[in-house]
């Protein structure tokens, strides 16, 4: 498929139809590279992406307790009233 580069504001860009956003997944962040003559965009990954699942894992297995132990770690500020 063939695109135009348009001018946008001080800069150029591409308009992407929404067919290619939607099989690609990008929905908002992309990342840029260049590889030689070429410019990739990519959606950028959730940093979160399978924690639900991992979480849930954890918790099958028990695996899902404090690493600090089971102690109650307190402070002395824990006790007073805090100021505003």
């Amino acid at each position: 498929m063939r695109a135009r580069v348009v001018k946008i504001g001080n800069s150029q860009g591409i308009r992407i139809p929404k067919p290619i956003l939607e099989q690609t997944g990008i929905m908002e962040d992309v990342e840029l590279r260049v590889e030689k003559d070429q410019i990739i965009i990519r959606p950028v990954p959730d940093p979160r992406a399978g924690w639900d699942a991992a979480f849930k894992s954890m918790s099958e297995k028990n695996d899902d307790v404090l690493i600090d132990g089971d102690e109650n770690i307190s402070h002395s500020w824990d006790e007073e009233e805090w100021q505003w």
